[in-house]
This record gives structure tokens, sequence and C-alpha cells, in this order.
């Protein structure tokens, strides 16, 4: 993978009831690719699967000027405490439609059926974007490597989300 031309401060929050940050491989994944791929970890969170706490850190960072994108893991299944797109969503100014619908197409190719129980979305709110992936260390690496690492690459063609995130 190449190194981006044009870097951004991208912040990292996992959501979960049992993980820490010294055992979180789906956020250490996620901090480890975006800076091998030359951009800046501009912060990271572990939050517990609460909607009021989730959008208390997501919103001071889309607040920030200095963070341009948001990586979230967990929080997008099924089970009663899974609430990350409740929480987030309402944040978004615009919502991704298509994120959460190429995740599950190129995710199918790896779990099957199984991933229509995924909710993955992905949003802007104040010229930041906001990208929410399923929990597991094995998703993360699907939506950055097939969708969101191109994405936030200013030399991806025909078009990226960087002119979006940058003034």
């Amino acid at each position: 993978m190449s190194v981006v031309s044009q870097p951004l401060n991208l912040a990292v929050l996992t959501i979960s009831d049992t993980r820490t940050l010294e055992n979180d491989k789906s956020g250490d994944y996620l901090t480890n690719a975006l800076n091998t791929a030359g951009h800046n970890l501009g912060d990271r969170a572990l939050v517990k699967d609460d909607i009021y706490q989730q959008r208390a850190i997501v919103s001071a960072w889309i607040a920030n000027p200095d963070i341009h994108g948001i990586l979230i893991t967990g929080g997008t299944g099924f089970t009663h405490r899974d609430s990350t797109p409740e929480a987030i969503s309402v944040l978004f100014d615009k919502q991704v439609d298509g994120f959460g619908e190429l995740f599950r197409q190129v995710s199918y190719q790896e779990i099957g059926t199984s991933t229509i129980q995924s909710r993955a979305i992905a949003g802007f709110a104040n010229n930041t974007v906001i990208f929410c992936l399923p929990g597991s260390t094995g998703a993360c690496k699907t939506g950055w490597e097939k969708i969101i690492a191109s994405q936030l690459d200013v030399d991806f063609k025909p078009c990226n989300f960087v002119k979006h995130l940058v003034s």
C-alpha cells in the first residue's frame, strides 16, 4: 500500500462493554492501518456501549477542526446493547448511504449471509467523515482495505472524500 500524499488526522473510537485499550485488537488494527497509510492518529478512545457517551466523544471530535475523520468500531450488531447507529447517525449532516451497502457487499465474500447483521454506516458532520464498523478485527480490515483507505486518499480517482474534509 502506498503512503497518501495528503495526510489526514483521524480519530479512532472503540465501542465495547468488555474491551480495554490494552486488549483492543480492532482499535489497534485501525490505528496501525491509518498510520501505515501515512495518516495521523488525532485521538483515540474506548467507551462503553452507551449512546450518550458515544455522542459526547464523537461530538467533541466533530467540533475539533483538527480532526478530519472518525473511525468507530463496535456496537453495530443486533444485541440489545448495540447502539452505535442510533447514537451516531443523529449527528450526521449527510449520510453516506453507499458505505453500508458496499460494506455488506464486500463482506459477503468473507462471511456470507451473516453480513446482513451488520449495521455499518457512514456520514459527514461539520466536514468530518465518520465510519461506523463492526467490532471484529476482520470487519475493520475489510472496511479499511476495501473501502475507507481509498476514500481517504486524495490521489484516488475518480473521486474521494478528502476534498470535503480539508479546505
